[in-house]
């Protein structure tokens, strides 16, 4: 796997296997210069894929179906558990997935609402038509990504309060990890306050939040190590038990950890990877 130092490096989080695992050939990814942004990625849908599930990672996705006869346009919320993402066979896909905990600001749609709901582009971004026609009409993934930086990086991250973008911080770097008592200690603000905040910046409670970047982090470290024991995984996340870790990691990628780490081996995963 000589794909995996690189993986690390760049840092490609959060992750939507599946997305990879249905690609035709490459599954290309380039990180973003902006914080706001985690990444883009391209890649088509094989003839012969599966249903391409989505799973919980924390980030809103725009998502643009490029078929020439047909193009479309979505703005994907996460979801909030493993479940079946409409994409068509033979299609070729351009997403912009988001940081954790971001609301891009150009979304004229509350926060709250995002969560585990997909909205049409064009209804949801005023006056986006020109933006979205050339980004659907190109066939480059730069020339995309350089389309979409153009019409949309002035006003990519929604303000945030200050006791929101802490606690996102303090989740990422935990992995997760931590409860909402912490959270008070860590930020001086009540447990009501945090919850109020939180959920009006970024549409989640911080508990969801963070049991959605623990197991995230779960499948980072299974991509990451070829040994690996699922019991001090679960130790090491947080969880009470390895039963926890395995009924929350089934609920959220819809398969247990072992079965995972052999369909990712099957799958050749990172050979799918094309890093730019």
């Amino acid at each position: 796997m000589t794909s995996l130092p690189l993986y690390r490096h760049r840092g490609f989080q959060p992750e939507q296997p599946w997305f990879v695992m249905n690609a035709a050939q490459h599954y290309s990814l380039i990180a973003s210069d902006n914080p706001a942004i985690s990444h883009f990625y391209s890649f088509e849908v094989a003839q012969n894929a599966s249903m391409t599930l989505a799973i919980p990672d924390g980030c809103v996705d725009i998502l643009f179906d490029c078929h020439a006869e047909n193009p479309q346009a979505r703005v994907c919320g996460t979801t909030l558990e493993a479940r079946g993402a409409d994409m068509q066979h033979n299609h070729r896909y351009f997403g912009v997935r988001f940081a954790p905990g971001v609301i891009p600001d150009f979304l004229d749609v509350m926060a709250e609402e995002i969560p585990d709901r997909e909205f049409s582009f064009l209804d949801v971004v005023p006056d986006a038509r020109l933006a979205f026609e050339q980004i659907v009409q190109a066939q480059d993934f730069s020339r995309q990504i350089m389309l979409f930086n153009a019409y949309f990086t002035s006003r990519l991250m929604r303000k945030a309060s200050a006791v929101t973008s802490v606690i996102i911080q303090t989740i990422r770097r935990l992995n997760g990890n931590i409860r909402v008592d912490q959270l008070e200690a860590l930020t001086g603000y009540t447990c009501r306050t945090i919850q109020r905040q939180f959920r009006h910046d970024t549409g989640m409670s911080p508990k969801a939040f963070s049991r959605i970047l623990r197991c995230q982090s779960a499948i980072n470290t299974i991509h990451l190590r070829e040994e690996l024991s699922f019991s001090d995984l679960a130790f090491d996340l947080g969880f009470s038990d390895q039963s926890h870790f395995l009924r929350e990691f089934k609920k959220f990628v819809s398969t247990t950890p072992c079965d995972y780490q052999r369909l990712i081996r099957h799958e050749d995963y990172f050979h799918r990877l094309h890093f730019h």
